[in-house]
């Protein structure tokens, strides 16, 4: 078992009377044990109270979807004998309505660009390297957020 932080901090840099009206920033500092990340609220959700430059929290969602699967297929890629030097990812996440009328993250698409040296897998091979990759992810066995994956390649190195 492993146990993970995270610590979130705001605090209302304007008065109370604009806070009861809904006119404050959501930026904030998301703390881990070596780092702080600016965080926001999703400016498609609060518009100009997003604070610039931070990341809102579906974005994080949609990056750690990415890079869990990036993670596990590195290593399920290099017990099949394939020797990864570049992997790019543009994932794409949607929020949306779910079945339940609720908003969420109902779909993320992983655009993986993935370079080898050597032997390249054979197109059911990369499938089969993902679908493992995919239940072997411990971001992707936590969410009901549908995954998908897209592969295209990089030229070899």
């Amino acid at each position: 078992m492993a146990e993970y932080r995270a610590t979130i901090e705001w605090a209302l840099d304007g008065s109370a009377e604009d806070f009861l009206k809904g006119h404050y920033s959501r930026g904030h500092d998301v703390r881990f044990s070596e780092h702080v990340v600016p965080a926001t609220a999703s400016h498609h959700v609060v518009g100009k109270w997003a604070a610039p430059g931070a990341v809102d929290p579906e974005e994080m969602l949609v990056a750690s979807i990415s890079n869990c699967h990036m993670l596990t297929f590195l290593h399920v890629a290099r017990l099949a004998g394939f020797v990864v030097t570049r992997y790019r990812d543009t994932a794409m996440g949607v929020m949306e309505k779910n079945g339940e009328g609720r908003m969420a993250v109902t779909c993320v698409t992983l655009r993986p660009e993935i370079a080898y040296r050597g032997r390249q897998p054979t197109g059911a091979e990369s499938e089969r390297l993902h679908r493992q990759a995919h239940e072997q992810c411990f971001i992707a066995n936590s969410v009901t957020t549908d995954i998908n994956v897209e592969e295209g390649g990089l030229p070899a190195a």
